[in-house]
C-alpha cells in the first residue's frame, strides 16, 4: 500500500453553507487530499461485462456524467467485494477515522470521465471516500485548484472534501474533453464511494466550523460561496466563474 497527501492551497475565499439537521452552518473548504493504492483483486470479467450493459442501455453513459450502479446486485456476485471494503476500512481507522466508514452510505458509481464541478450544493456536510475497482484506463483524478492529479488504476482510494473541484480527466490532458471519452473507448471507472460525516473528518482535513455565520444565516438552501459569491466552477477547465 502507497500513501500520499497533496499540497495545501486556498485558491479564492471559499465557505461551506451545509446543513446540519435543520440549520444551516458555515464551514471551511479544505484542499487537503488523501490517496493510497491497495492491492485488490479485479471484479469478475462477467460483473463487468454486466456493467458496461447497464451502462450502455437508453442513452448509454454521457461521456462527463456519473452514474449510479446497483450495488446489491453486484455484491452478489463479487466475491472479493469485502476484501476491498475491509482495506478501506483499515485505513480510514490507521487515519484516525475509527468506524465511520461503516456507520456511512456506500454506493457503487460508474463515470466515463467527469466534468470540473463541485458537490457544495449537495453534500457540503460530507467527505468523499472513494475506492476506484476498473484497471488503469489512462485517467486521472485532478483538482484543478492544486493541479494536483491522482492516477485511477485498481485499487486507487481517495478522501477529498466533497466542496473541493474536481474531475476525472485523461492523463496528462489540462481540460476535460468529451472528445476523450467518445463511443467506443475503453474508459469507463466504477467506484465504490461513501459519504463520511464532515465533522468526522474534520480534524484530518483541518476544516473549521461557523466561519461565517452571517453568510449560512442568509442562506436558504446548501451552497458553496467563493470569494462571496455563489461558486461555479468551469465544466472544461475547473477554473472560478462568476455567476
Amino acid at each position: 500500500m502507497t500513501q500520499s497527501l497533496s499540497p495545501v492551497a486556498t485558491p479564492g475565499h471559499l465557505v461551506s453553507c451545509f446543513w446540519q439537521g435543520d440549520v444551516l452552518r458555515s464551514r471551511s473548504v479544505s484542499s487537503r487530499v488523501l490517496s493510497t493504492t491497495f492491492n485488490i483483486a479485479a471484479p469478475p470479467a462477467r460483473l463487468v461485462a454486466d456493467w458496461e450493459r447497464t451502462l450502455s442501455e437508453g442513452s448509454g453513459l454521457v461521456p462527463g456524467d456519473v452514474e449510479s450502479l446497483p450495488l446489491a446486485r453486484a455484491r452478489m456476485r463479487w466475491p472479493d467485494y469485502k476484501d476491498g471494503v475491509q482495506a478501506v476500512a483499515a485505513w480510514t481507522r490507521s487515519l484516525g477515522l475509527g468506524e465511520v466508514l461503516a456507520a456511512s452510505d456506500v454506493a457503487l458509481m460508474a463515470c466515463r470521465g467527469a466534468r470540473y464541478h463541485h458537490d457544495g450544493e449537495q453534500y457540503g456536510g460530507a467527505a468523499f471516500c472513494n475506492l476506484f475497482v476498473s484497471e488503469d484506463k489512462g485517467l486521472d483524478l485532478h483538482f484543478a485548484g492544486t493541479d494536483h492529479r491522482i492516477p485511477l488504476v485498481r485499487g486507487t482510494a481517495v478522501i477529498f472534501d466533497t466542496c473541493r473541484p474536481h474531475a476525472v480527466i485523461r492523463r496528462g490532458s489540462a481540460a476535460f474533453d468529451p472528445a476523450d471519452f467518445a463511443a467506443g473507448a475503453d474508459c469507463t471507472q466504477v467506484f465504490l464511494t461513501w459519504e463520511l460525516p464532515i465533522d468526522a473528518v474534520a480534524d484530518l482535513l483541518q476544516i473549521a466550523f461557523d466561519t461565517d455565520p452571517t453568510s449560512a444565516a442568509a442562506a436558504e438552501e446548501e451552497m458553496l460561496l467563493h470569494n462571496g459569491e455563489r461558486g461555479t466552477v468551469c465544466p472544461a477547465s475547473g477554473r472560478w466563474m462568476r455567476t
